[in-house]
């Protein structure tokens, strides 16, 4: 596959950081952006987000997967329950953004946007899940609770049996820094919590950086990244 291959982290409703990012990505025809999941909810911005993917997805190869605060969301648009849980994890945030009161007055096309959402994404040396794995099972066996609702935060899958690296999200790492286990690395860099959000050239090992104000982080003279 020509282009290069670029997993963005949870964006979390955060538009500004993420068109920050896309700007010093540049993205092209040939690339590939594998977006980990949990475009909405907590941040200010999440109908502009959504409407940022769905036109990225014009510019260039989009893979966007869908996130566990993305599933809540499609959940209690066709009525299902939790709404109080939902406002506290973030959901008010997005509903004062539409201007609305219930999920299930969110645009048809944001819907539809998040329902072609898929589970798992994998290239011939790495793949991308939203939160976590077995790594006993092949992807096409794991379960959905563990795609995306696994916390990696204490105890992190070892190596798949595919032999790939994992790409994942859904951990937010408070330093602000890539968790990279070898086999693992983790890019949810804690954007909503006063982190960034990080994009990840996964072949080279690039790292972007903005946060939620569209600043791009600058490595010191000593040439370290986060």
């Amino acid at each position: 596959m020509s282009g290069r291959i670029i997993a963005i982290g949870d964006i979390h409703g955060y538009a500004t950081a993420l068109a920050a990012l896309l700007k010093a990505i540049a993205p092209g025809p040939d690339d590939t952006i594998v977006a980990l999941g949990d475009y909405v909810d907590r941040g200010p911005e999440t109908p502009a987000a959504l409407d940022m993917l769905i036109a990225l997805g014009e510019r260039c190869r989009l893979v966007a997967l869908l996130g566990n605060h993305d599933e809540m969301l499609l959940d209690l648009h066709y009525g299902g329950p939790g709404l109080n849980a939902w406002l506290d994890w973030g959901g008010r945030e997005t509903l004062d953004a539409y201007g609305c009161d219930h999920p299930r007055d969110i645009p048809d096309h944001h819907i539809a946007f998040l329902e072609n959402c898929v589970t798992y994404h994998e290239t011939e040396r790495h793949f991308f899940v939203h939160a976590s794995y077995d790594p006993n099972l092949p992807l096409d066996w794991q379960s959905p609770q563990v795609l995306r609702w696994a916390s990696i935060r204490n105890d992190p899958p070892g190596p798949h049996i595919s032999g790939k690296i994992a790409i994942v999200g859904h951990t937010a790492q408070r330093d602000g820094r890539i968790l990279d286990l070898g086999h693992l690395k983790c890019i949810d860099t804690g954007l909503y919590c006063g982190g960034w959000l990080t994009a990840l050239e996964v072949e080279s090992g690039y790292v972007w950086q903005t946060d939620v104000v569209g600043n791009l982080y600058k490595p010191d003279a000593s040439g370290e990244t986060l």
